[in-house]
């Protein structure tokens, strides 16, 4: 029954997100510095593991090669679908439910526990568009930081074939070529926009319903990223299956 409850409790606050909204005066500001936070702050991050899985992809993918009938495109072609179609939409997103779904969670979650969030209330400011409406704008330049993740895995395989001596430019940006369907990113970037919701709601949902101090607040970083990470799984299923299948 909790967690039923929890799910009602979470649709609620969607749907109070869009209500009574904050002035755009104010609003601004909150969006520009969750862009901040949220969007260039975790580029770094996202550029070095993409870049580096990239070649690892690429690597494992040459060496398991071993039959001379195989086109040495395969590396390419291998890494280029590994990449764009689960890597950077998926994994990337399970690694930003620790970075940024933490980050939400607690600075929400700290404003509870010092009572900033009562304040809001007595205000009469909608404390939910408040707080989680910044993040939801913000998030919708996820797929920007999926675009860079593609791009630099890809590059990083480049690199890593090339220099690594398990293929050459051409047959890799030839595998890179091959049998490109554009639906393939469409699907991706699809994906992509259905976490970026999750990531800026269940964090938020988390921070903001918890109860306790300062420990509490440690306790929901950690249960928010296990359920973001845990929806994002689910709907990657589903939505492979529905898009894909």
């Amino acid at each position: 029954m909790t967690y039923l409850h929890n799910i009602g409790t979470y649709f609620i606050m969607v749907k109070d997100i869009f209500r009574k909204p904050t002035k755009w005066s104010v609003m601004k500001t909150l969006v520009l510095k969750d862009i901040d936070d949220l969007i260039i702050g975790s580029l770094g991050i996202v550029a070095f593991i993409s870049f580096f899985v990239g070649g690892v992809v690429a690597i494992q993918t040459s060496l398991n090669i071993d039959n001379p009938l195989i086109p040495k495109y395969l590396v390419g072609f291998a890494t280029r679908q590994s990449i764009v179609l689960e890597f950077a939409p998926t994994f990337i997103s399970i690694i930003m439910a620790g970075k940024v779904g933490s980050y939400i969670t607690s600075s929400i979650g700290t404003m509870r526990v010092t009572e900033q969030i009562d304040a809001l209330e007595v205000m009469g400011i909608n404390a939910i568009n408040y707080l989680v409406f910044p993040k939801f704008i913000a998030l919708s330049l996820y797929p920007f930081v999926i675009s860079i993740a593609m791009f630099l895995g890809i590059l990083g395989g480049l690199i890593a074939c090339v220099y690594g001596g398990y293929g050459t430019f051409d047959n890799y940006i030839e595998g890179v070529q091959t049998d490109f369907i554009v639906f393939h990113m469409i699907y991706a970037f699809i994906k992509t926009m259905v976490f970026a919701f999750v990531l800026a709601t269940i964090p938020s949902f988390y921070g903001y319903f918890m109860k306790g101090g300062a420990l509490e607040v440690g306790k929901a970083s950690t249960t928010s990223f296990v359920w973001t990470s845990v929806v994002i799984i689910l709907l990657n299923f589903l939505l492979t299956s529905l898009l894909l299948g």
